[in-house]
């Protein structure tokens, strides 16, 4: 079908706004006398703490508040406390343990599908170097960063856990009491019948492989403010993917109903993830308590955030394959490790969701998935860009690839031999693959980076730098379901002239979801972009219900909310453009600010004529507005690939990126150049997951070594080649405009293609990343290659 809009390169609708400074962070928000808070962290890995005294904190001038774990509620007292507020504020609640979960997941009605709760907003006993122990209220930072130097802790070392290893073994002190071993959980699947499906394999191969930790770091660090309204509501603003979900978690940290609170989001400065977690804003809001409701910002470091926020969860996989002379796998056995660090947050969903997406690709008789995911004495692991996929996908990637190199395959057929077909139905999800162009992806990447010539001029290679090429594929998804809820909601009101407002509970978080949303009503309403006023802004007092920007879903589900919204108001104006003209409204449409004959398209009568009459007509006024939710029960499954060409310094170790496409089928591409720029950062991480990026830590103590942008070692603008991004739109049918999504799939497959690219110059197979300079030149020594 041919569009107007959707298809077309827009400009964001945000980008005047942001290029000129006049979009608004939470940062640019300030409240009268407003104070400032600060956290005190444990400077140990696992402690206990035996003693606090803040005294010397409280009395130093201009200091309001010192927080303990002994100031806060226990949820089951607090819940049944008329007034906990007044209560808390004054001191009133008697101290017991209080625990919560923090991760942006929708809530569940089902107690077992909830998020572990294994948190307090301050603890007694420290689980990382950086847990939060205490914090100071002051009138300005110096004072709250000098007050934090006067509280006295005493603490009871424990020894520290600073591997899954070490955590399992036996006899190893407990990080939390009530997971044993400290397993957070070890829930997998097997479809078919492994052990017996291996047997009738010609060939087995196995391999092991392992990834590593790594921060977001988006540019904007965790910030957020929050003070008590006239009507004794907690009102946060805050810079976050999930302001609904943060009203929750806020409510049920303090035992509080969660009418109680009130939750902004203005502009946020990227998230990746990070923002999917409730990491702030319970502290924040037990401030404002602190000190009789009055405003307190809460802002943290970057080398705060980098440790005291979360992290992508290191993976260790085992694989065993059983395939066919032929090339078709006939049996897979993923065993995998997950370090969750010292608190559940997203735990063992990661797992779960790498398991669960790479069925998706290659679907074989028997498929047999050993998660378990252990608790360390290390920063919390939680949401980040691909959700486990990006570990899951480097290692079957790369053990794929070891396949057709011992089976002498061209590693693009063997794959090809055993990709999944339209029709294919998931056997746990029952997701149907209704749509998918991985084949024409592989073939245009191939197309791309020239793969067969350079594969045969790079065949025999000698000397100091060596050239090689490598691909992956990858699935995903479009959104969570089934296994949790996907609600969306959007709101549209027509205004006198015909232009709308819309408003969204999806939050805008950089990734350009407002201009995709504005052009779907554009394209729907026949009016141009400018006039969709898109309220960008959310509040959860006012804004329509949705659980958030995560999983790649807001294109795909709250894009059916939005599609849903505007055929609804599309409707009504055509309704009374029917009163006013007497032709059927099933004969009508909308195009150019005019209701048009649909098949003709001869103008019928102006959109604006239509909108005032539906303010001013003195018997039948009625303002045209849509208020629509959506619950997607659906999935829709992207696929695709990256292709790399590399170069290697033998002598010092360094890989040099020559060329790199990031070909995807996303089903319709609503905006190209915002898709693009998708492609771009996404590969652009997958670039320094490969190559450089890794939290380093004291393996006897915890202590980071590198929570800073000086020797954390990002990508910059000369460590990032020209990035080719590439699309295959095979429009999916359960999507609005057959969209299916993007936001997170061009994270997963650069590391594994980097990797086989090496794998392809050297010979030599690199199955741990980041693949640095260091870790490389030992390799080469180790295997003689030096």
């Amino acid at each position: 079908m041919a569009y107007t809009v959707v298809g077309k390169s827009v400009r964001r609708v945000d980008a005047i706004a942001k290029v000129t400074g006049k979009a608004k962070y939470t940062d640019d928000f300030s409240e009268r006398n407003m104070l400032v808070g600060k956290i005190l962290h444990s400077p140990y890995a696992h402690a206990i703490v035996k003693s606090i005294d803040v005294s010397k904190a409280k009395a130093l001038p201009g200091v309001e508040a010192v927080l303990t774990y002994k100031d806060l509620p226990d949820i089951r007292y607090a819940t049944a406390l008329p007034g906990v507020i007044e209560a808390i504020a004054t001191d009133d609640v008697d101290v017991a343990e209080l625990k919560y979960g923090t991760a942006g997941h929708p809530f569940s009605l089902d107690e077992s599908h909830r998020d572990k709760e294994d948190r307090r907003i301050l603890t007694q006993k420290a689980r990382f170097v950086g847990d939060n122990i205490a914090a100071v209220v002051a009138t300005d930072a110096l004072i709250a960063a000098k007050a934090l130097k006067l509280i006295e802790v005493e603490y009871e070392l424990l020894e520290p856990l600073t591997s899954p290893e070490a955590a399992l073994k036996e006899g190893a002190p407990l990080i939390h009491d009530d997971s044993e071993r400290n397993i957070l959980s070890s829930n997998g699947y097997e479809i078919g019948n492994f052990e017996e499906a291996v047997k009738e394999a010609d060939r087995v191969f196995e391999g092991e492989y392992e990834t590593s930790i790594v921060q977001h770091c988006h540019m904007e660090n965790q910030v957020s403010h929050a003070y008590v309204d006239s009507d004794r509501r907690i009102v946060i603003m805050s810079s976050t993917q999930i302001p609904h979900i943060v009203r929750r978690i806020v409510a049920q940290s303090l035992g509080i109903s969660w009418g109680r609170v009130r939750v902004i989001k203005p502009y946020v400065g990227g998230g990746f993830g990070n923002k999917q977690d409730v990491c702030i804003e319970p502290l924040n809001a037990a401030m404002t308590l602190a000190v009789g409701g009055r405003p307190v910002r809460l802002e943290l470091s970057r080398e705060e955030a980098m440790i005291d926020t979360r992290t992508r969860h290191a993976f260790k996989f085992k694989i065993k394959t059983g395939i066919n002379n032929d090339g078709k796998m006939v049996a897979i056995h993923i065993s995998a490790i997950s370090n969750t660090g010292a608190y559940a947050s997203h735990g063992h969903s990661i797992a779960g969701s790498a398991g669960g997406k790479f069925r998706y690709l290659y679907p074989t008789k028997a498929l047999k998935y050993d998660p378990i995911t252990v608790y360390t004495n290390l920063p919390v692991a939680g949401a980040m860009r691909g959700y486990g996929t990006p570990q899951i996908f480097f290692a079957f990637e790369s053990h794929i690839e070891d396949i057709a190199k011992k089976l002498n395959m061209d590693p693009v057929e063997l794959r090809k031999k055993n990709l999944v077909e339209v029709g294919y139905v998931d056997p746990a999800s029952k997701n149907k693959i209704m749509s998918c162009g991985i084949r024409e992806c592989i073939e245009k990447g191939k197309e791309l980076i020239n793969w067969d010539v350079k594969k045969s001029l790079y065949k025999e290679q000698s000397g100091d730098k060596r050239r090689g090429l490598g691909m992956a594929c990858f699935s995903y998804a479009s959104g969570t379901y089934p296994v949790a809820l996907e609600l969306a909601g959007a709101r549209i009101v027509m205004n006198q002239d015909g232009s709308v407002q819309l408003q969204l509970g999806a939050t805008e978080i950089g990734q350009g979801s407002d201009t995709v949303f504005a052009q779907m009503v554009s394209e729907i309403l026949g009016i141009p972009m400018y006039m969709v006023h898109v309220i960008s802004t959310q509040d959860t007092d006012i804004t329509p219900f949705d659980t958030g920007s995560y999983a790649s879903r807001q294109t795909y589900v709250s894009g059916m909310a939005v599609e849903k919204a505007a055929l609804e108001v599309k409707k009504k104006v055509l309704e009374v453009a029917h009163k006013l003209t007497d032709l059927p409204a099933h004969v009508l449409d909308l195009r150019d600010q005019y209701v048009v004959m649909k098949e003709s398209g001869e103008q019928v009568i102006a959109l604006e004529i239509v909108a005032m009459q539906s303010f001013y007509d003195r018997v039948n006024a009625q303002p045209i507005t849509s208020d629509v939710s959506n619950n997607a029960r659906i999935n829709a499954i992207p696929f695709g690939v990256t292709f790399a060409e590399v170069e290697v310094d033998i002598k010092t170790g360094k890989i040099k990126i020559i060329e790199i496409y990031n070909v995807h089928d996303s089903g319709k591409i609503v905006n190209p150049l915002l898709a693009e720029g998708q492609v771009h950062g996404g590969v652009s991480m997958g670039i320094g997951y490969a190559l450089s990026e890794q939290l380093l830590f004291d393996e006897a103590t915890g202590k980071p070594l590198n929570n800073n942008l000086l020797d954390y070692k990002l990508p910059t603008i000369m460590d990032t080649p020209d990035i080719g991004a590439a699309f295959v739109e095979k429009e999916d049918p359960t999507g609005p405009f057959g969209v299916k999504s993007l936001g997170e799939p061009p994270i997963v497959s650069p590391a594994p293609a980097i990797r086989n690219a090496v794998l392809d110059a050297t010979n030599v197979a690199f199955n741990r990343i980041p693949m640095n300079p260091q870790r490389v030149f030992e390799k080469f020594k180790e295997t003689g290659l030096i």
